[in-house]
């Protein structure tokens, strides 16, 4: 199977580089990951809307283009399904059964997604209703994928 993990923003904290870097290295096992990282807009305090939602279509024109025609995509939206570590790992069980090799993550900047990124997505996922840092959120996706994989394989998972 082939991941790819598509996020607006780079990494600015050196101890959460350091966590992405180990679960990219422990999934490798796994599977093929590819982390995209795509220019985040600035954003100004208290913006309007019309300002938000042009930042919005903006970082959404780049992630829809780093999208693969054929991946099944995942976003990661507040207001997507709440999945347990083992739902999420029949979820992705499922998706390599029937045919899906490529999966997509989709993690959007500090505004969220587009709506034309939610309306392409095939699924949306909610880690919670609260509000994660993107940068943040990076490394908990990574780390429920690679708990995934050792979930299907029925592999000990050690802290």
């Amino acid at each position: 199977m082939k991941i790819s993990l598509i996020c607006v923003g780079k990494l600015r904290e050196k101890y959460l580089s350091q966590g992405v870097d180990e679960y990219a290295k422990r999934l490798g096992r796994y599977c093929s990951l590819e982390i995209i990282e795509l220019a985040d807009e600035s954003t100004p305090d208290n913006a309007p809307p019309a300002i938000v939602a042009a930042i919005k279509k903006k970082e959404g024109d780049r992630i829809l283009k780093a999208i693969r025609d054929d991946s099944y995509c995942i976003a990661l939206a507040i207001d997507g399904h709440m999945l347990s570590s083992e739902e999420l790992a029949v979820k992705l069980d499922k998706l390599a059964l029937s045919g899906n090799s490529h999966v997509s993550f989709i993690i959007g900047g500090s505004l969220g997604l587009s709506d034309e990124v939610l309306a392409r997505a095939n699924y949306r996922l909610s880690f919670s209703k609260m509000t994660f840092p993107h940068q943040l959120m990076r490394m908990i996706l990574l780390e429920q994928i690679y708990r995934s994989f050792k979930i299907n394989r029925n592999e000990p998972y050690h802290k």
